[in-house]
């Protein structure tokens, strides 16, 4: 009898990592283990160390390398899988969330002279700092005519690889100098794994610049960026790239004793947690547009040919499977904004209520929003609380609420939010059908579509869409990483040979869908050309009081420091 084969995708995310075992013939999870970051996002001060600035969002590698060494044997244990079924390993990483490290990989922050120094930190993918920097890249881009502008509509974000690294270098040139590699989490873990620094092509692609065919920049946009930088390619990052679903080599010794698993055990190229997201949820053709919703949303869809959009992520050749152009957008807020609502906004009397029924805040609100017809409220929000991914690709916006009013309740405000949101989504599909890329339907996956139903007829309400859901929506990229492992590892040892062979076998969707309501649908097209007029006004200069009133707030702090 033949035995079944399993493999690990490992998704480390914002706040957590989680581990999942994976039977290969059919996707199937048999087991899961979550390891919270002990240090989480690191966005008040460094452990230990001093306060941050604004706009700040760091984390601690040590954090990843805890995920593995306790996550994988958990799991394992409540597989019972043995070592030998495993046939592959695989990641993925939020991104762009790169560290600077040692030759060795050593993380800067590990190093004691270092430690205090928030420069030496990984900086999370909603880090913002980098703004002024992401403007100079941009600035210097389209003064270029570089491709990488066009390949990001326009735009160079501060979330984003060499804005991060431009940082570093303009406000602390010494921390700089004794950078080895700078790095992205997503490729650092598969050096630690593999003792091979083999970088993937998915994030050199999407957040920084590397065009296929063609490579970086020349070291001439890099010295026009700062005479340092000009040769930062072959100082700091490296000029070689493998594909997704490639074997960035074999689990070391060293990490085989601590995971429990065989040395040699295959390991994926690293990917990026909405890229690996997409396949797992079956979409491997165009026409659906994928939705990994959590604390922020990625919006990745497929297309055949290379079209330029505003405001994109990127559009990547083979940048999400081979074959395909990947465009992607997003949001960088939804979960953080639902969330900062419940911990500053929701008042004391729902508090009481909602213990009262032995519920939460989020139920009870939840409940009472529901109630709620579209337009009832008279409120309409801007989803910016962490300034806009796309279209506009400025971390310096922020949110707004208009229509308040003496008799505005909670769950009117926490209605407008989900739906400020929800037309976020809708702006970005419009932008990829201006640029004749076809939405049919939506595919949604995270953690907001596991527990958020009126969230998600609110979406399909607003976008006129059908909205189908993963199988395991909470697991899509531990799974679409597990499915790379498979890959990896190939037909030979029992895997696949291709991500659209493991996706035929491995990814699954539920039954129930969520389908727009004629009538809402109707009454949300009145209020988005409402948020379309506002996004303009705010988002395009002809009112910059959102900047101002931010560059109001940091001289106040300053002098107040």
């Amino acid at each position: 009898m033949i035995q079944d084969t399993f493999t690990i995708g490992i998704d480390f995310g914002t706040e957590s990592g989680r581990v999942v075992v994976v039977r290969v013939r059919d996707g199937e999870e048999v087991a899961a283990a979550i390891i919270p970051y002990p240090d989480g996002v690191i966005d008040e001060k460094i452990p230990r160390g001093p306060k941050l600035e604004p706009d700040w969002a760091l984390q601690n590698p040590r954090d990843y390398l805890l995920v593995v060494e306790k996550g994988v044997p958990k799991a394992m244990k409540a597989a019972s899988v043995r070592p030998e079924r495993v046939i592959g390993l695989g990641t993925d990483f939020t991104a762009s969330s790169p560290m600077p490290v040692l030759t060795d990989g050593t993380p800067l922050c590990f190093v004691k002279a270092f430690y205090r120094n928030p420069h030496a930190w990984v900086k999370l993918w909603k880090h913002h700092a980098a703004q002024p920097e992401a403007n100079r890249i941009t600035e210097i881009g389209i003064e270029r005519g570089e491709e990488f502008v066009r390949i990001y509509g326009g735009r160079y974000s501060s979330e984003w690889f060499f804005s991060k690294l431009l940082q570093i270098l303009n406000e602390s040139p010494q921390t700089y100098a004794v950078i080895g590699r700078f790095i992205e989490a997503a490729d650092w873990i598969v050096w630690q794994l593999t003792g091979e620094e083999k970088r993937s092509t998915c994030t050199a692609s999407y957040k920084a610049m590397w065009v296929k065919g063609q490579g970086f920049p020349s070291r001439d946009f890099f010295r026009a960026l700062h005479p340092q930088f000009e040769n930062v390619i072959q100082e700091k990052v490296g000029e070689v790239f493998y594909p997704l679903g490639s074997r960035a080599g074999g689990l070391t010794p060293q990490w085989a004793k601590k995971t429990g698993l065989r040395p040699g055990t295959p390991v994926s190229i690293g990917n990026v947690d909405a890229h690996v997201a997409v396949p797992a949820v079956t979409v491997t053709k165009p026409g659906s547009m994928v939705m990994i919703m959590g604390t922020s949303i990625c919006h990745i869809v497929l297309g055949e040919d290379k079209r330029m959009v505003e405001g994109m992520c990127g559009t990547v050749e083979d940048g999400v499977v081979p074959g395909l152009w990947g465009y992607e957008a997003g949001q960088s807020a939804v979960g953080d904004i639902f969330a900062w609502y419940f911990e500053q906004g929701v008042p004391e009397t729902l508090q009481k209520e909602a213990r009262k029924l032995k519920s939460t805040a989020p139920e009870v609100l939840e409940r009472r929003a529901a109630e709620l017809r579209p337009g009832q409220s008279g409120l309409l929000a801007v989803d910016w609380w962490n300034g806009n991914r796309s279209i506009l690709v400025d971390a310096d916006l922020t949110g707004m609420i208009l229509g308040l009013r003496l008799n505005t309740r909670p769950e009117e405000i926490y209605r407008a939010l989900i739906e400020a949101t929800a037309f976020g989504t809708r702006q970005i599909i419009e932008a990829f059908e201006s640029k004749g890329i076809r939405v049919k339907d939506l595919v949604a996956c995270g953690g907001l579509p596991q527990k958020n139903k009126l969230l998600m007829q609110i979406y399909a309400d607003v976008t006129g869409r059908e909205i189908k859901i993963a199988r395991q929506p909470l697991t899509c990229p531990a799974l679409g990483s597990a499915m790379h492992a498979a890959v990896a590892a190939g037909r030979a040892d029992r895997g696949y040979d291709s991500i659209f062979e493991a996706a035929a076998k491995m990814a699954h969707l539920q039954k129930t869908s969520y389908r727009p309501q004629p009538r809402n649908h109707e009454t949300y097209t009145r209020l988005f050309m409402e948020y379309q007029t506002l996004h303009d006004y705010f988002g395009r200069g002809a009112n910059d009081v959102m900047k101002r009133l931010k560059e109001i707030q940091r001289e106040v702090n300053g002098n107040s420091a």
